[in-house]
């Protein structure tokens, strides 16, 4: 498998694009699965986290799936024939624009949880919550894309992963922010716990309902702390 060492400058979406391109010109083929994460690094000459980050976002592009215990494989699915990924990049005003998509998204995908969610899934949010320590974006993330993938539409999964991972860096620096608030990060925490609840319950109202709440809280916060001019 032929590859170029990776430059410093935006390491994992060179990461990403190369793979991309192997994909297209059949190096790599649907179906597939990809080298280890420490093989990986070694091929592109880059650290861990930058392939961590690059599977992140072709995950949430949709052209990898991750397999715990099992590794990363290319999906015989392809989104970008759904959405055109190219015209959306994660600068200040679009990232405004696709939480706003979140908001108009999120309720309806939390009440449609309500109604189709599994007892597996129901077990998968129950975690979050068993948990000693908070590990930031990472758990928020898989808070939302579980709920997301309760829904029972694999479209909607796929479009909640590529706004997710488009506004990574911006939600990362967000969680970073109400760590150090504990009344912010303690009704988030709360709100998250409504949010289950209701799934839990089978009440699919409330469940858009305290979607809706949340998602509209935690706007607040980020156009205090984030988003000024």
């Amino acid at each position: 498998m032929k590859v170029e060492k990776i430059s410093i400058k935006k390491v994992s979406e060179s990461v990403v694009e190369q793979i991309e391109d192997m994909i297209v010109n059949g190096s790599i083929r649907s179906g597939e699965k990809l080298p280890s994460v420490r093989e990986l690094c070694e091929m592109f000459g880059v650290g861990r986290s930058a392939i961590r980050d690059a599977i992140i976002t072709l995950k949430g592009k949709g052209i990898v799936d991750v397999k715990q215990g099992e590794g990363t494989y290319i999906c015989h699915f392809d989104s970008k024939k759904l959405f055109n990924l190219s015209l959306i990049h994660p600068e200040s005003n679009d990232v405004q624009e696709l939480f706003q998509v979140r908001k108009l998204l999120e309720p309806g995908i939390a009440e449609m949880a309500a109604l189709y969610r599994t007892k597996q899934q129901i077990a998968e949010l129950e975690k979050f919550f068993n948990q000693k320590s908070s590990s930031g974006w990472e758990e928020d993330y898989q808070f939302h894309m579980t709920i997301a993938k309760a829904s029972a539409n694999q479209i909607i999964y796929q479009f909640m992963q590529f706004i997710s991972t488009t506004t990574k860096r911006h939600m990362s620096d967000f969680h970073h922010f109400i760590q150090q608030n504990d009344l912010i990060n303690e009704r988030i925490t709360q709100q998250h716990k409504e949010i289950f609840t209701a799934i839990d319950n089978s009440a699919p109202h409330e469940a858009k309902e305290k979607m809706t709440e949340h998602l509209e809280y935690v706007e607040k916060i980020m156009k205090n702390s984030l988003w000024k001019d």
